[in-house]
């Protein structure tokens, strides 16, 4: 290996192996002196410095002779410490580079990674000169790439898609089907034991919570706790190791994982946290992009010695500042093309979309995801808020994007578990949010149109922020005692209904009242347009006792409890059912809004709402806020005409009645504006099995009438008119 370093070049940004070695480039504008540290193939060996002395465009880079994958390095940043002025550059601090494939070993902050001494009187104004170096994870050079055969990923269209969101660990960690060193890990993600599970249930697309490398935070391990989620981002080209196997490539292992999901025809979703990074705010430690340039990576307020801090963890990345807008982009490429994942969740994707005057659906990261060549298969899911000013822009993204729909969850959570006047908005959320996301705002001009479908609507009743299916039937209060922060921490305004008993009961009735919400909320969100989202576990009762913030707890509250148990597996069982049923009539996927503007050849219009005495529902009906009875008919041959929609075919209809009341209705079912006068049952959720409405029978009900028990839905298909066969 040479004693020096060769020129080397501004590109790529990382570490890269070439023919005469690795070259090493970073960038930082503010920088006076960057070195690199090389501590040898283990990680251990005595540090040895080089200056990158050549910069080009802010790009620090060299090249090093010989040298080949398997080097362990970090970097030393010199610059002005001048806190009051954004500079925070302190060399004494051994920092991960940015664009790093892979870091040796888990990082846990301490009092040494601080660049200012913590008990000081002047806080982070001080500085601090303690190396920090023996406790900080070494970056890896990876090895070149190798050409693979990649798995084909999956061409079904994204209206089919049913989300899993889940947890690496929390999945697999109790799973007995598989050995114990693959529970919690990616390579459980693509066994056949739980690709199997994913196929009984009917899952299609797996989203992951944030698999990008993280760091416990200081005060969490205070309190023998972790950062269970991961939303504290220091590696946006690293896979999390602690998901990995023993001595395993986090990043191989998981880019496996996705090809067997994709072998399976599921999609893989990343969860990402591109709005901020682990360094919090001007009291955070100094790990990587706060020493290589604290002014270019982060927003700062006009005293620049603070953070702007529109995440909520202390500070916010500069997403418009174009290297690090660079950054992100190069990012996202390599997890779409290299691991081979198929679509993206951006928390807080509001702070993406900020520039100078506020947010933009305009703003320059919108734009360059739009014109990327290799993005334009990858699916974009915005969390469409932040804690800035205006950052809450539900139904403001691109065309392209979907958005997770809270409005949604709010909704149809209170229609079904308070006896709040929600019937209107309900039936917006049914049909996919069209006040939120259908533009321009005139329904008229765009009729014909293609502008956002109801594919923008992620739907969801639960997600891991919030409590989980089983406790927001079964607590009215959070309980988040166990965080260590005095039950002070998460949404004090979530819906829910206890229906009488806090917690776990042992009164059958109030049971069994709660096993039906359940189904009553799953089946609502499998037969509602737009992309349902199915938190993990909820399939299978499981509880955080009362958390709604679980974020910390890496244990049996976030763990998904495998035990074999009849409850369990009866709802497992309904939820494959449900999905079977979405999966079985294209009438609940239409890439339209309904607006009753499309006319079936019989004179039905493609939606019709329906009172609980089978009249068709009047403006003044829709004001009557007594009323929790709502029926709809989605009549499947009532598709649009137009070039718009050369492909759609007509579908059988289906009859959905929802009571939210405490009373059965008995519904007339030989109405004038019914579609048939035969309707067949496919779900009761009065009962615990779509198959015993009668599913695998397929046999007529009373052509009269159909009871609709209290707090229950009923959905009826017919088959389709001979003149549309």
């Amino acid at each position: 290996m040479s004693s020096g370093l060769k020129p080397g070049k501004p590109s790529p940004l990382g570490a890269t192996v070439c023919k005469q070695g690795v070259n090493f480039a970073l960038f930082s504008e503010h920088a006076d002196r960057v070195e690199l540290c090389l501590y040898g193939h283990d990680g251990k060996q005595a540090e040895q410095r080089f200056d990158l002395v050549r910069r080009s465009d802010d790009i620090w880079h060299g090249l090093l002779p010989g040298g080949r994958a398997g080097l362990h390095y970090g970097y030393r940043v010199h610059g002005p410490f001048d806190p009051e002025n954004g500079h925070r550059f302190n060399p004494h601090k051994l920092l991960i580079d940015p664009y790093a494939r892979r870091l040796d070993s888990e990082l846990q902050i301490t009092d040494v990674h601080y660049g200012y001494v913590r008990d000081s009187t002047e806080a982070d104004l001080s500085f601090d000169k303690r190396d920090s170096a023996a406790f900080v994870p070494k970056c890896v050079v990876p090895p070149l790439p190798q050409t693979t055969t990649e798995s084909a990923k999956p061409e079904w269209p994204w209206s089919d898609a049913v989300i899993y969101e889940a947890h690496v660990k929390g999945l697999s960690r109790n799973y007995t089907g598989l050995s114990a060193d693959c529970r919690g890990r990616y390579a459980a993600l693509g066994h056949p034991e739980m690709i199997n599970y994913f196929k009984k249930v009917g899952i299609n697309a797996l989203e992951l919570l944030p698999v990008h490398y993280f760091a416990d935070d200081d005060f969490l391990l205070a309190r023998k706790l972790s950062n269970y989620w991961g939303y504290q981002s220091l590696g946006f080209f690293c896979a999390a190791n602690r998901y990995a196997q023993q001595g395993a490539d986090a990043c191989a292992e998981l880019a496996s994982a996705v090809a067997s999901l994709h072998d399976a025809d599921i999609k893989v979703i990343l969860d990402v946290v591109y709005n901020h990074t682990g360094e919090s705010n001007e009291l955070g430690p100094t790990v990587s992009f706060r020493g290589i340039d604290n002014l270019a990576y982060y927003h700062l307020q006009d005293n620049r010695r603070y953070y702007l801090n529109y995440s909520g963890t202390g500070n916010t990345l500069r997403v418009d500042h174009p290297r690090v807008l660079q950054m992100i982009m190069d990012s996202l490429r390599y997890w779409h093309s290299e691991i081979g994942v198929d679509g993206f969740r951006f928390d807080l994707a509001s702070i993406l979309g900020r520039d100078s005057r506020g947010f933009d659906s305009g703003a320059g990261f919108f734009r360059a995801i739009a014109q990327d060549p290799i993005l334009q298969t990858a699916q974009m899911i915005a969390e469409p808020w932040d804690l800035g000013p205006d950052g809450y822009q539900l139904g403001q993204y691109p065309r392209r994007w979907s958005e997770w729909n809270d409005r949604y969850r709010d909704t149809v959570r209170r229609f079904w578990l308070t006896d709040d006047a929600v019937r209107t908005e309900f039936a917006r959320r049914l049909l996919g949010s069209s006040d939120l996301f259908e533009h321009p705002a005139s329904v008229a001009a765009t009729a014909n149109s293609l502008s956002r479908q109801p594919t923008s609507s992620i739907n969801f009743v639960t997600a891991h922020d919030g409590y989980c299916l089983a406790d927001v039937v079964s607590f009215e209060q959070k309980h988040n005692e166990n965080n260590g922060e005095n039950n002070a921490d998460g949404h004090n305004g979530e819906v829910s209904n206890n229906h009488g008993f806090e917690g776990s009961s042992d009164n059958a009735k109030i049971n069994k009242l709660r096993e039906k919400q359940q189904r009553n909320l799953l089946a609502t969100l499998m037969v509602s347009q737009g992309i349902p989202m199915l938190l993990a576990g909820d399939e299978r009762h499981r509880t955080q006792a009362g958390n709604n913030n679980a974020y910390c707890q890496d244990n049996e509250i976030n763990w998904i409890d495998w035990e074999e148990n009849e409850a369990a597996n009866q709802l497992t069982t309904f939820t494959n059912e449900l999905i079977s049923l979405r999966k079985r009539f294209p009438v609940l996927r239409q890439p339209w809004y309904l607006h009753a503007q499309h006319v079936s050849p019989s004179g039905h219009a493609d939606v019709v709402w329906f009172r609980q005495d089978g009249k068709t529902m009047s403006d003044q009906d829709w004001h009557n806020a007594d009323d929790r009875f709502l029926g709809v008919q989605l009549t499947g041959d009532a598709v649009p005409d137009t070039p718009g929609y050369p492909d759609i075919k007509a579908s059988p209809s289906l009859l959905l009645l929802f009571n939210a009341s405490n009373q059965a209705v008995e519904f007339p079912l030989d109405g004038s504006e019914l579609a048939s006068q035969h309707w067949h049952p496919e779900l009761d959720t009065n009962l615990p099995s779509a198959k015993d409405s009668g599913d695998h029978q397929r046999q007529a009900i009373d052509p009269k009438r159909v009871v609709c028990e209290a707090k229950s839905l009923r959905v009826m298909s017919s088959a389709l008119p001979e003149e549309a066969l």
